[in-house]
């Protein structure tokens, strides 16, 4: 979705903006084509290897800063506190993460159980695993993957892991497909597990949450949030956020005085959706969703 991301970043060419997600670049080339000379890049990432690529390739253009860590803390980069004209969000695992079995993101790929984005911090998938109840793994498939399963699956791997602990991706997929079996579904009955313990082990909802708040905080007034979702647990979180800062509440008739509302956003358009040419030659572009939203100025304030 790049074009519709950088129409709806609206880049500047003197404007500050950061992407939280760098990944391997793309959306940041984009935005630094269209920067001036005085324009600001300001790139995060929890992947140190995308870190590195984004060192190699941007380290030396004096517009560009770079920090690795999570966007849930941008508000805490000093390098945000001028204010920010755009920032972009593009949510979930990247394609080089999935395509490399070492990271362990992939079902369809053995390699070790790992599924950290930040492969120095927190525990592994094999590490949770390892401990977590049966009733928390219930727990985290349900609410993170909607796995109808949960209960059935959770049992299988706590009874199964006295015998072999869980430390590589194909132990996990061959046992979920095995208590799971697939029927006449052509999705794989690993996908929503394993999708389920990737957010819960990066704290993926919660860090969207702390990053959407942060951005708020650091945009300037008229400046634009982009947020791209591949799920509908991702997308409900960032809908949400932009209909409580655009939206007055409804009106509660057990309140006996009406609470002002100021709106601090306010959405542009509706969510839009990769076109046909771009899901044809990126499969996983299918289920994209990017949401934009523009900062508004505060009468009396300045819109911080």
């Amino acid at each position: 979705m790049y074009a519709q991301v950088l129409d709806g970043l609206r880049v500047i060419g003197d404007g500050a903006y950061l992407d939280g997600t760098f990944g391997r670049g793309g959306h940041a080339r984009g935005v630094l084509e269209q920067l001036g000379p005085g324009g600001r890049l300001l790139l995060m990432d929890k992947d140190p290897e995308a870190i590195a690529v984004a060192e190699r390739e941007f380290g030396g253009d004096p517009r560009v800063s770079i920090r690795r860590g999570s966007f849930a803390a941008l508000a805490d980069w000093d390098a945000t506190e001028a204010g920010l004209d755009g920032v972009l969000f593009d949510l979930g695992v990247s394609s080089p993460q999935l395509d490399v079995a070492e990271r362990g993101f992939s079902f369809g790929k053995d390699g070790p159980l790992d599924m950290r984005m930040d492969p120095d911090s927190g525990e592994s998938a094999a590490q949770w695993l390892a401990h977590a109840d049966e009733r928390e793994i219930a727990d985290v498939l349900w609410t993170y993957g909607e796995e109808r399963m949960s209960r059935r699956i959770a049992r299988a791997i706590v009874a199964d892991r006295p015998r072999a602990a869980f430390t590589r991706t194909a132990q996990l997929a061959e046992l979920i497909a095995r208590v799971m079996p697939r029927g006449d579904s052509k999705t794989h009955p690993a996908t929503r597990s394993f999708q389920a313990i990737r957010i819960h082990i990066n704290r993926e909802l919660a860090d969207l949450e702390s990053g959407l708040d942060g951005a708020l905080e650091r945009l300037k007034p008229g400046g634009r949030l982009a947020v791209i979702s591949f799920h509908s647990l991702e997308d409900r979180v960032v809908k949400q956020f932009i209909a409580r800062h655009s939206k007055a509440p409804p009106a509660n008739r057990r309140m006996p005085v009406e609470v002002a509302f100021t709106p601090r956003l306010r959405a542009i358009g509706s969510a839009i959706k990769a076109e046909p040419g771009e899901t044809e030659s990126n499969p996983r572009a299918r289920s994209a969703v990017l949401r934009v939203a523009e900062k508004l100025a505060v009468a009396g304030g300045r819109g911080a």
